[in-house]
């Protein structure tokens, strides 16, 4: 798809008019007109408040001339899984896991790693074959390249470590010593607990990177601990395989 085309099809699938697109991106409606009809493309900073106003990257809305990964993992990006800067802002260049509100969320490659290989093994790539192309590949990322110009200084996984402290303070039963905390997306994690009365209720925003882990029971076979947490709280659960049967077990506010 061209510019022109994109542009068209977000502004009618969000039932905008061309007066109503350009009021919101604060151009005229021949300014919208001529970007549909392949006349001209919107500027640098209009197309950050398109990508805004549409939620969409805005190499989308170029038409996609570039095929983008995530400069830390190496994952292929889509507009759904990219992570966003402070003030909200798509940003192309890192996954949610990675990079989420401006912060980014891993600062030791083996850690990394680790993390990766489990979702890369199939039958047709082993876990040596996995971890053997992450080694080679990701120093040629750009985070990795520039990982001290880019680092922090340690702030991060400062938060990390207090965290961790503060969970394992909890002492719940059965439940083993965090030794970790991974990033996860609130869509792949939001469950959805049964409460008091027959009701049920999400404790999650799907679009929000947290910190979080899976740890398995040490009394209970086949059950299985999600830790999860954030500035504001932490979330400890229980559940079975695939997440079947999940129970809150704790919500705290820090």
């Amino acid at each position: 798809m061209t510019t022109q085309d994109v542009i068209y099809e977000l502004r009618t699938k969000n039932g905008l008019s061309q007066d109503d697109l350009a009021e919101k991106v604060f151009v005229t409606r021949q300014a919208v007109s001529r970007w549909e009809n392949g006349d001209t493309v919107p500027n640098t900073e209009t197309l950050k408040l398109l990508s805004r106003l549409f939620n969409v990257s805005i190499n989308t809305l170029l038409g996609s001339p570039n095929q983008l990964i995530c400069q830390c993992c190496g994952m292929p990006l889509e507009d759904s899984i990219l992570g966003r800067d402070k003030d909200g802002l798509l940003n192309e260049h890192y996954c949610q896991w990675c990079y989420a509100d401006g912060t980014y969320t891993y600062h030791n490659m083996d850690d990394l790693i680790e993390v990766c290989v489990k979702n890369m093994v199939s039958d047709n790539f082993s876990e040596e074959q996995a971890r053997a192309y992450l080694k080679e590949n990701l120093p040629h990322l750009d985070y990795w390249k520039r990982y001290e110009e880019l680092s922090d200084d340690g702030q991060f996984e400062a938060f990390k470590q207090q965290l961790i402290k503060e969970i394992n303070d909890l002492g719940i039963d059965g439940m083993p010593k965090v030794e970790k905390l991974n990033a996860l997306v609130g869509a792949y994690v939001n469950l959805e607990y049964p409460l008091p009365g027959g009701m049920k209720a999400k404790f999650l925003q799907d679009g929000t990177t947290y910190l979080g882990n899976q740890l398995e029971s040490e009394i209970v076979p086949g059950l299985c601990f999600g830790v999860l947490a954030c500035m504001d709280f932490i979330l400890v659960c229980t559940y079975e395989a695939e997440g079947a049967n999940p129970e809150l077990l704790l919500y705290k506010k820090r």
